[in-house]
């Protein structure tokens, strides 16, 4: 199984084929087959493709980027926040926002906007966890000890 990005979502490929070329029935991880997928699974993924090819790739690329940024919130709003793979989303949003920059045509502003956000609320929940983090490491009093 596999599957074709295109500005309008992700679809799925799945095209077994037994030697005939005939698409044949996949297994489920029960055991059981499945149906096979209504309709030729190459035509549909050509018209993607087509589709894709028709599509501007500012328009891709913008739309990879605003899947970063969506990557990075979700890290940030894990609980607990996973800073190590929101650092990592959101640098690689970076990279491209500001290594592209004006070639993202009408995306570039709210890109950078969106980028200017993510980074903020990155600084925020990490301070917010080195808080809670000294929070827990502090004597129940409140007293430095002595």
């Amino acid at each position: 199984m596999s599957s074709l990005w295109t500005p309008s979502g992700e679809h799925r490929v799945d095209k077994t084929s037994d030697a005939s070329g005939n698409a044949a029935p996949s297994s489920a991880p029960g055991g059981e087959a499945e149906a096979p997928e209504t309709g030729d699974a190459e035509v549909q993924v050509e018209a993607l493709r087509q589709r894709l090819a028709e599509t501007p790739a500012e328009t891709v690329v913008a739309n990879h980027c605003y899947g970063l940024f969506e990557l990075g919130a979700i890290y940030l709003s894990a609980n607990p926040p996973l800073l190590v793979e929101a650092k990592l989303a959101i640098d690689a949003l970076g990279m491209l926002v500001e290594g592209l920059d004006k070639r993202l045509g009408e995306s570039a502003g709210a890109l950078r906007d969106a980028l200017a956000q993510i980074r903020l609320g990155y600084v925020q929940v990490q301070a917010a966890q080195r808080a809670a983090e000294s929070a827990a490491q502090a004597p129940p009093d409140g007293s430095a000890g002595g």
